[in-house]
Parts: C-alpha cells; structure tokens; sequence
C-alpha cells in the first residue's frame, strides 16, 4: 500500500539533506561524488534510511560513511528546522552499491558480446 503523506516527506527529505551534503558539511571525509540514490521513511514517520552511493575507492566510501555517520545528529537538526512535523525522523545511513553493480555486469555483458559476436546464421529461422 502506499502512502502519500511518506512519499512526499522522502521527497522532501531527500532534497534537504541532498543540499546539506553539497553546501553544509565541510568534512575532508566525504567524498565529492557522494549523491542519494533513495530516502525511505517508515510508516510512523520516525527512522528514515537514506541510501548513499559514493564513487571511488572502498577507502573513500568507508570515509564517507564514517563522515555522515558522524554527522546525522546535524543532518537530523537541519531536517527539523526545514520541515514542520511532529517528529523529527532518526537518520540513518546505508551504503547503495546498486550503480556500482550495475555497471559491472554491463561491463560483463559487453566482455561476452565481443568474445560471441551474433552470426547471421542464428538470426534467420528455419522455414
């Protein structure tokens, strides 16, 4: 079932902390690449995971996380201030390698393209 109210504060949530990341943190740890692939707010409105995605090395990612981790009880202020609800959700961050996955099995795909190339013999049919 799907909730409005809870789409729209992800929504909302999303951008906040998008912003907050780009313009307020000033933390060495956190990697330039660093975007938010979702936000999902339980249904009585008090976690919300937000899925990270970094792109670099698994040093960089391991800092970055690190840095947010550090940084949720800023992030969850700012959160309050920006929008008007009766709780102010618990942040809590995840790491999303789902881009990262993606773009290896595309990578694989296309290895074992080139190494089988179609012939046209396997395209006609019998008749």
């Amino acid at each position: 079932m799907s909730y409005p109210r809870v789409k729209r504060l992800s929504e909302e949530i999303k951008k906040i902390v998008s912003n907050i990341i780009r313009n307020e943190l000033r933390d060495p740890r956190i990697a330039p690449m660093t975007s938010i692939v979702e936000v999902d707010v339980t249904r009585d409105l008090r976690y919300v995971n937000i899925y990270i995605s970094v792109l670099g090395t698994e040093k960089e990612k391991e800092a970055t996380m690190e840095g947010l981790i550090k940084a949720s009880g800023f992030i969850r202020r700012e959160i309050g201030q920006k929008i008007k609800a009766r709780y102010t959700p618990e942040v809590i961050f995840k790491l999303d390698e789902s881009i990262e996955r993606g773009i290896y099995m595309y990578n694989v795909i296309t290895k074992v393209n080139e190494q089988n190339p179609p012939t046209s013999d396997e395209d006609k049919t019998d008749e």
